[in-house]
C-alpha cells in the first residue's frame, strides 16, 4: 500500500500575476484550454496534480494544468510556488517539476531532478531553488539561472541561507559522513 502524501504546500513568496486552485479530481467537464504535462506521459491521469490556473492577464483564459505525478512518496514534494517572473507559475506533482508560463501555457519547463526533494523560495535573491539527491538548481526570472556542482553522493539538505552564501550538508560516500558546504547564492559555486 502507498504511503499517504502530505498536503499540497502552496508558496507564494514572489510577486505572481496569476491565481491558482488544487482541484481533487480532474473536472467532468473540461474547460476550453487543457495542458498535460509533459506532452508525452503515459497514463496522466494517475495521481496528477490539476490546477486550475487563472492568469491576470487581459484576454488570456483560465486553463487546467495536468501535471504527471512523479512519486507517490511523503517525502517528495507536491504544490503550487510563485516563481521568479510574475506570470510563471511552479507545479511540483511527486517531486516532478513543471514551470509554467501562465499567458502561453503551451511554453514549459521540466526539471531534469527526478525528483526533486525540495523547493526553496529566496525572494531576495530573485531565486527559487531545486534541491536533488546529488546537487542544487536555481531558477530565476530568465529562467536557470545555475546547477551546483554534485554536492553528495545522496542526498542534499539546505541548512541555511545568509545573504548571498547558501550552506549546506551533502553525504559523501568515501567518508561516509555528512560534509558541510557553502555555495555563492549569485553564481551556485562552491565557497571554499
Amino acid at each position: 500500500m502507498n504511503a499517504p502524501l502530505s498536503l499540497p504546500t502552496i508558496d507564494l513568496n514572489f510577486p505572481h500575476r496569476w491565481e491558482a486552485e488544487i482541484l481533487d479530481a480532474r473536472p467532468a467537464i473540461l474547460p476550453a484550454r487543457h495542458f498535460v504535462y509533459p506532452r508525452e506521459a503515459e497514463e496522466v491521469e494517475r495521481g496528477a496534480l490539476e490546477v486550475l490556473v487563472r492568469p491576470d492577464q487581459p484576454g488570456v483564459q483560465p486553463f487546467l494544468a495536468t501535471c504527471a505525478l512523479g512519486f507517490h512518496d511523503p517525502a517528495v514534494p507536491t504544490g503550487l510556488w510563485s516563481a521568479p517572473k510574475a506570470e510563471e507559475i511552479c507545479a511540483v506533482s511527486g517531486g516532478y517539476a513543471y514551470l509554467i508560463d501562465t499567458t502561453a501555457p503551451e511554453q514549459f519547463t521540466m526539471l531534469p531532478y527526478r525528483p526533486v526533494l525540495e523547493v526553496r523560495s529566496l525572494p531576495a535573491q530573485g531565486l527559487l531553488l531545486f534541491v536533488g539527491h546529488h546537487a542544487i538548481l536555481a531558477w530565476g526570472e530568465h529562467g536557470e539561472a545555475w546547477r551546483s556542482e554534485r554536492l553528495s553522493s545522496e542526498g542534499v539538505t539546505i541548512t541555511g541561507v545568509e545573504g548571498v552564501v547558501l550552506h549546506g550538508m551533502g553525504w559523501d560516500l568515501r567518508t561516509d559522513k555528512e560534509t558541510p558546504f557553502a555555495l555563492d547564492v549569485r553564481t551556485g559555486v562552491r565557497i571554499p
